[in-house]
């Protein structure tokens, strides 16, 4: 596949093989069987590859059948509001508030306004980025969370690390989310780091797929 080809479309079940050795993609499974290709990345060590997801590139399609899905997953929850994670989960966190029928969300966001308070930010990198900024909520919107049930929601979890500069932030202001929803659980890293930061917060995790570390064999990917 060409680089702009990914995240293009969403495959019938059993399109491709898990088992794999995979070289140019890892195909990853929704609930529902249907199959997502990614590339795969390798890491630093070249003996390692994580599948990636970058949703602001993907298709209309697949960004709804993202959105559907983690909705579904978020609606027993009886969310109030939901947040969302700088920068690539604010396109799934609005997506996934509208199916949950509310008439908006709250952003977090990278980029402090004159009017934004220092003590409502936090340190905030990604694996991704590895650029340290800081996390901010503009204050004006914290009516709307204040007493209500809050989801949060990132684009893809991985470390861990961006999930719990939301979390901190939010804890800033007394607001413990109810759950927290990704479009990709990346590998199972994230785990602990939750645990760490509370008992509580890796069993209210909610992902629409997970996508694990992968192992390099020959000229191949295992997972």
């Amino acid at each position: 596949m060409k680089p702009h080809e990914f995240w293009q479309g969403i495959h019938a079940p059993s399109s491709f093989d898990l088992a794999g050795p995979h070289s140019g993609f890892f195909p990853v499974t929704l609930d529902d069987g249907r199959q997502l290709r990614l590339p795969i990345r390798p890491l630093a060590d070249a003996e390692h590859a994580l599948a990636s997801l970058i949703i602001n590139q993907a298709s209309f399609s697949v960004v709804e059948a993202l959105s559907d899905d983690l909705a579904a997953k978020l609606k027993p929850f009886e969310i109030d509001i939901v947040v969302g994670l700088p920068t690539l989960g604010l396109t799934l966190a609005a997506e996934v508030a509208r199916r949950l029928g509310h008439s908006r969300y709250v952003p977090l966001g990278t980029s402090r306004k004159f009017w934004y308070l220092e003590e409502l930010s936090v340190p905030m990198s990604s694996i991704t980025t590895q650029q340290q900024k800081r996390l901010y909520i503009d204050p004006r919107m914290l009516p709307l969370l204040e007493g209500r049930r809050v989801a949060l929601v990132d684009d893809v979890i991985s470390s861990g690390t961006s999930i719990i500069a939301g979390l901190s932030l939010l804890a800033a202001s007394a607001i413990e989310p109810v759950v927290v929803g990704a479009a990709m659980l990346q590998s199972d890293r994230w785990r602990d780091k939750l645990a760490d930061f509370g008992a509580q917060w890796p069993g209210r995790v909610q992902g629409v797929f997970t996508a694990p570390m992968l192992k390099k064999t020959g000229d191949g990917w295992i997972s």
